[in-house]
């Protein structure tokens, strides 16, 4: 009885001083609160009344807590590029696309620029609805037959994007530049169909720095999504969707691209990071950029650079695509039958301040 009285007493003070400990660090915070009584009296405690916000995950993402981490090479520059210098970056926090954007979704895009359907309910967004042309954010289908020379694909050209068969396969066959409106349109469609008084976020392409970040996974330095230095797990299986061989597409179980979900994630839960397509980012293209950054959430913006980074290597790839530090680039305008995208939405709040739970309950 002595003895399990002293535990409890112990575990009482380990508390107490644990949450002294983590106030101390700034981990507990205080809300404020506005009190209108306290304002009539001459006091300032803010705007009374206010609503309380608090930022819903949306569906098929996943959140990207903040960190800090090694960002460049993590093995040999076989191409002796010099364009991935190893630099130590901070990371805010972010939601990111769990998939790669399927054809399904982006045909709901397409549709409701066919419809002209940009309003959905009671929109409360101040914000004007994007107004595109039907021509100018279709996938071009003909990438699956231009994009090789003598190459047969006259099938995926007729069936890829429109065939309830490849519903759930990455859209391809999009610029940088639709991707940038697929964006604009989720955000315009997440704003008219929420209730809160205050705008979600906009919807994005990803920084090349929040793009690496995410497909290490949490660790500092990894030389592919699921670690390495391997390509294949303990059972002999490929990890990821390209090409492991000259003339060889089929060994990882697909001749083209896979479906969005297949294959491991990676400790942050998203898929396909390397392979399957590679994937447009929103920095411009510089072999120097990492020297002309800043080390917190940096991003390379240069209007007026048509090239614009594209990371993670795909289907038709060879590893040395696939791995997390490897930078390569397309014009802005080019369409390809190896290149996709996937969207993220910052996060706001404090740092460190993520609840994946309750991010997950919408707004009533």
């Amino acid at each position: 009885m002595y003895r399990l009285m002293n535990f409890r007493i112990l575990s009482v003070l380990t508390i107490f001083f644990v949450s002294i400990l983590l106030q101390g660090c700034g981990l507990f915070g205080k809300r404020g609160s506005a009190s209108e009584k306290e304002n009539r009296r001459g006091e300032v405690t803010g705007v009374p009344k206010r609503q309380i916000w608090q930022q819903p995950l949306p569906v098929d993402m996943v959140a990207i807590k903040a960190g800090t981490f090694w960002m460049g090479q993590a093995d040999e520059d076989i191409g002796f590029t010099q364009s991935a210098f190893n630099k130590q970056i901070t990371i805010s926090e972010f939601f990111m696309d769990k998939y790669e954007v399927s054809n399904n979704k982006y045909r709901q895009f397409v549709e409701a620029v066919r419809l002209g359907e940009y309003t959905y309910g009671t929109p409360t967004t101040l914000k004007e609805p994007p107004v595109f042309n039907l021509d100018e954010v279709l996938p071009d289908t003909t990438v699956w037959s231009s994009s090789f020379t003598y190459h047969y694909g006259d099938p995926l050209m007729e069936f890829y994007f429109d065939h309830p068969a490849f519903d759930n396969y990455p859209v391809v066959g999009v610029s940088w530049e639709q991707a940038q409106m697929y964006a604009e349109w989720r955000t315009f469609h997440m704003n008219a169909n929420d209730r809160s008084d205050y705008d979600y976020p906009s919807f994005r392409l990803p920084t090349e720095a929040e793009w690496e970040y995410a497909a290490k996974g949490g660790k500092e330095v990894a030389k592919y999504p699921w670690g390495g230095p391997y390509l294949k797990n303990r059972r002999g299986c490929l990890m990821a969707n390209f090409k492991p061989g000259r003339g060889n597409y089929i060994d990882d179980g697909f001749a083209y691209t896979a479906p969005v979900d297949v294959f491991a994630p990676n400790g942050f839960g998203l898929y396909n990071m390397s392979g399957n397509v590679a994937e447009w980012v929103q920095d411009a293209y510089s072999p120097v950029s990492s020297s002309l950054t800043w080390d917190l959430d940096p991003k390379y913006d240069d209007p007026n650079e048509r090239r614009k980074v594209v990371r993670g290597g795909s289907w038709k790839d060879i590893a040395h695509y696939l791995e997390t530090s490897t930078r390569t680039y397309e014009y802005q305008d080019v369409k390809t039958a190896h290149i996709g995208f996937r969207t993220v939405v910052t996060f706001l709040g404090r740092s460190g301040s993520m609840d994946v739970n309750n991010n997950r309950r919408r707004r009533r």
